[in-house]
């Protein structure tokens, strides 16, 4: 449910390296969620081994918010709310990466109160592969579960190797209404799994989209 590829800049897997890293773990349905871009999603829709759910990390402030489903990118920097009813008005999801993660670009406690009072969030990442604390990922399945909210898992894969290193076992579903219900009945599975990104030379094409 969170995952990156060369569109997002700090990220350099390639949709070749992609394809392999997919093919490897074994996945469904992969939710590619690059910072502030929906071009590398869009692109790669039927490229990949397995379905794709076209997503984007937006940056706000100091933390970042998860649109899953969309149709069109949405420009960073916006007030929070506003950029949670954006994700809404094109059909999407509302997901919270990494939240309480001290070392993250996470959204704010009280933020994240915020967007749940005012019936902005459709679910919450209750587990993180790069979040190292088992706490961290407690307390954010206990929020979730408090407040109603089904839990996602989210590799947040920057490299090739860490894809699958999180997800969610759920049954099928058919557009975001049918995944928000399945999701309320999936399981959370992952470890984690934060590798150091290896330098290697290569050309990141343009993200034909500003950032």
């Amino acid at each position: 449910m969170h995952s990156h590829t060369m569109w997002s800049g700090d990220c350099t897997t390639t949709p070749e390296e992609l394809v392999d890293a997919l093919t490897a773990c074994a996945i469904d349905v992969v939710c590619l969620t690059d910072h502030n871009a929906t071009a590398g999603a869009e692109r790669l829709r039927d490229e990949l081994p397995c379905r794709v759910v076209v997503g984007e990390e937006i940056r706000i402030g100091q933390g970042e918010l998860i649109g899953l489903f969309l149709s069109e990118r949405i420009a960073p920097g916006m007030p929070l709310l506003d950029t949670a009813r954006a994700i809404r008005d094109q059909g999407g999801l509302v997901y919270v990466p990494h939240p309480f993660d001290p070392m993250r670009n996470c959204l704010a406690p009280h933020e994240i109160d915020e967007l749940v009072e005012h019936g902005l969030v459709d679910a919450i990442e209750a587990f993180n592969a790069k979040t190292s604390l088992s706490s961290l990922q407690r307390q954010a399945a206990v929020y979730a579960s408090v407040k109603g909210l089904p839990g996602g898992a989210g590799s947040d894969a920057h490299v090739p190797d860490a894809f699958g290193a999180a997800y969610v076992e759920m049954p099928d579903f058919d557009g975001p209404a049918e995944f928000l219900a399945a999701l309320a009945e999936g399981v959370v599975y992952g470890h984690h799994c934060d590798p150091a990104r290896p330098w290697t030379p290569r050309i990141i094409p343009s993200l034909d989209e500003p950032t």
